[in-house]
């Protein structure tokens, strides 16, 4: 009995055998005959290095590489979408490291920080000349750095002129005085015209009313004259010396008045956009640790710094105690204007080339599509859009890049695919060696774009 199985065992085992490889070569012939199952249809090959070379038959490009074939399958799916959609499985979004973030309506501000220099106020500088000639007398105020409030005694000159110009109206006051009792009006007020411009002359040329006051009613010629601070301030500079021959080209006194100062900033072109006459600011200084001053924009300079292409910027800050002087160095922070209700997404979704910004926005899941943005002010990593996108949709933030080249490859693709002229299609291929695969561009699909041997 053992010997039976051992007979019959091999014997089922190799009708097994046979019965299988009959019943696969049936099931192959049926799919060979069935109409309804077929292979994919190759419409033409493309360069793996550029897509915009193609060939009709297979082909190595220079490098030795073999060209991709192209599939019915893949135009059909290619023309389902507009040109340059990308389509990606979940698995590969999360493989790639796809991040989104969806456009929002909100406000974008921003601060621009700068260095600032302090200097005058221009508006508030005197530059002391005197009106006639002379030699100085006296000085009262002979150092740099002292305070003097306006009508202080500043020095006494002598001046032949003003010494001529007391003597005429002291005559004039005497004139007056004899004729003042004249039966003639004309000859009366002739007298006190005299007397008013002889006045005049002397207020003029700077005498004080004090002096003229003591000129009046003593009627003796005084030799020198004082000249009083026009204003309040701190003597800046002093041009000239007791026993000194000045002229009105003399300047004697530079007065500055440092309760108000200027502090000057250099800004960068990008960041004139943001700032206007107005806008808070705020300055510390190494000098002053632990103050902060504020102020405000009050000008921007109409042109540019030829060598740094900066813009200056003048700021003007209160200054009671004196603390801010001229030339000292401050960090500045202007407050610049906020842009109120503005598209804003993320700068890094943005795609930049050359004259074109680009986005991705996500169409559906694993759908995303190109396209063409217009931006506007960009802050602390975020820009607006102006035009191109609505609020709530969403942009891809990373792995854009690989999107940009496959979007771009699709679309090369779908131009190649797209239906041909009819000349195209009287195109007599039977003169196309077999060995020698015609290379064309969607630029000019008409002619070769060239040969290449396989």
């Amino acid at each position: 009995m053992n010997k039976s199985a051992f007979i019959i065992a091999p014997t089922m085992l190799m009708i097994g055998l046979a019965g299988g490889y009959w019943l696969a070569s049936s099931q192959l012939a049926h799919d060979h005959l069935d109409p309804n199952i077929s292979e994919p249809k190759i419409l033409f090959y493309r360069n793996p290095m550029n897509p915009e070379v193609t060939s009709p038959i297979p082909a190595k490009d220079g490098m030795g590489m073999d060209y991709v074939p192209v599939y019915a399958e893949e135009k059909s799916v290619i023309n389902n979408d507009p040109a340059g959609i990308v389509s990606i499985d979940g698995v590969t979004v999360q493989n790639i490291g796809v991040r989104t973030a969806t456009a929002i309506q909100s406000d974008l501000s921003h601060i621009v920080r700068a260095v600032g220099r302090v200097s005058y106020d221009e508006e508030r500088i005197v530059r002391l000349h005197p009106k006639t000639e002379g030699w100085i007398e006296q000085l009262n105020v002979d150092k740099t750095g002292q305070w003097v409030q306006k009508n202080t005694d500043l020095l006494s000159i002598y001046s032949p002129q003003l010494v001529a110009s007391q003597q005429e109206y002291i005559l004039a006051l005497n004139n007056l005085k004899a004729l003042q009792n004249s039966p003639i009006a004309d000859i009366r007020q002739g007298a006190k015209e005299l007397v008013q411009s002889s006045r005049e002359r002397l207020k003029l040329l700077d005498v004080p009313s004090h002096q003229l006051h003591d000129l009046e009613h003593s009627l003796k010629i005084k030799k020198s004259l004082h000249i009083h601070a026009p204003a309040d301030g701190v003597v800046m500079k002093i041009g000239a010396r007791e026993g000194q021959f000045v002229t009105p080209e003399t300047e004697i006194y530079m007065i500055a008045d440092l309760s108000k100062v200027w502090v000057l900033v250099d800004i960068y072109e990008y960041e004139l956009p943001w700032v206007k006459q107005g806008d808070a600011v705020e300055m510390q200084l190494a000098g002053i640790p632990g103050k902060t001053f504020k102020g405000h924009l009050s000008y921007i300079y109409p042109y540019a710094e030829a060598k740094t292409r900066t813009i200056k910027v003048r700021l003007v800050f209160d200054n009671p105690d004196l603390l801010l002087k001229p030339e000292m160095f401050a960090e500045v922070t202007i407050q610049a204007g906020t842009q109120l209700n503005v598209i804003v997404i993320p700068s890094e979704a943005v795609i930049r080339s050359g004259a074109r910004n680009q986005v991705f926005v996500v169409r559906s899941p694993g759908k995303f599509a190109p396209r063409l943005v217009t931006l506007g002010l960009e802050s602390d990593g975020k820009v607006a859009v102006l035009a191109g996108l609505h609020s709530g949709e969403k942009v891809v933030v990373s792995a854009q890049f690989l999107l940009d080249s496959e979007s771009k490859l699709r679309e090369a693709t779908a131009k190649m695919l797209e239906p041909q002229k009819s000349n195209d299609d009287s195109m007599d291929m039977t003169h196309v060696p077999n060995n020698e695969p015609i290379e064309s561009s969607p630029q000019n699909s008409n002619s070769h774009a060239g040969h290449q041997h396989d």
